[in-house]
């Protein structure tokens, strides 16, 4: 038994390496060093053109000192429920190559309600705020309700707040899929929360067919912060306009970013 023990381990033995270990034993593999800092250049190289692009197209919303164009998206009216169970619609607008997408309203069925401003650097040539309403869709691609191009008013530019229902078009035919409320307003707001990481990214759009022939270049992940509201002047704001719908009242007041004077002279201006 001993003998067939030893003739084990000598076997064993046999099996081990024995002489000059390699020069790169237990060392770290230079070349894959090399390839992780040439990943990681190149990574930072991407991102400073990406946010150089941004700045040239003027989609960026960290500069100030410029008025910015304001745009809310308060709610809709559609003649149709698509879909065995009620809609949940969102709504994506595109300003030029600067695209945005509001929250999805869960339930919202015909009668969708958003809310949303969004705030975006006029470009030059861009006339017209493009937008599409989606049912979004949990196990499919999210279906495209409808669509409208909006030109933007030459007197927003003169300090005037447009706060007006446009027609939709979709399966329904040209104009005949609904109205959507929409509130457009110009100026420079007293602040505005951008995160450090704004970048905007390629990304194709979620459908193949559309029937408005919108073809997003970029898209902004995260959409521009609205500035916290004072919950008291907004009450005193609505106290004041007592026949105007509470809801078109907020959303003039989110427009103008929370300022006061600013939104009741742009509801006096509706109210005109």
């Amino acid at each position: 038994m001993a003998t067939l023990s030893t003739r084990v381990k000598e076997e064993r033995r046999k099996r081990v390496y024995v002489g000059v270990l390699p020069k790169d034993f237990l060392r770290l593999d230079v070349v894959a060093l090399d390839e992780s800092e040439s990943r990681l250049q190149q990574e930072a190289a991407d991102q400073q053109a990406a946010m150089a692009l941004q700045q040239s197209m003027g989609c960026i919303q960290g500069d100030r000192d410029r008025n910015r164009l304001n745009i809310s998206i308060v709610q809709a009216r559609l003649v149709k429920n698509y879909g065995l169970t009620r809609m949940d619609p969102y709504v994506r607008l595109r300003v030029g190559h600067c695209v945005y997408e509001t929250q999805t309203d869960p339930n919202g069925g015909k009668t969708p309600k958003w809310h949303k401003t969004v705030q975006t650097l006029p470009q030059e040539g861009v006339n017209q705020i493009h937008i599409e309403i989606f049912d979004e869709c949990s196990f499919k691609m999210d279906a495209l309700i409808a669509w409208t191009s909006i030109p933007i008013p030459a007197q927003v530019y003169k300090g005037v707040t447009i706060e007006q229902w446009y027609n939709l078009s979709g399966k329904q035919g040209p104009n005949n899929e609904g109205t959507i409320n929409i509130i457009i307003s110009y100026g420079i707001p007293p602040s505005l929360g951008v995160p450090s990481s704004f970048m905007m990214l390629p990304q194709m759009p979620k459908y193949n067919n559309s029937s408005a022939n919108l073809t997003p270049i970029y898209i902004q992940p995260t959409a521009p912060q609205v500035p916290a509201l004072n919950a008291e002047d907004l009450k005193q704001i609505q106290d004041m306009f007592p026949n105007m719908n509470k809801e078109t009242v907020k959303a003039v007041f989110e427009a103008n970013n929370g300022n006061k004077d600013l939104t009741v002279n742009s509801l006096l201006q509706l109210a005109d």
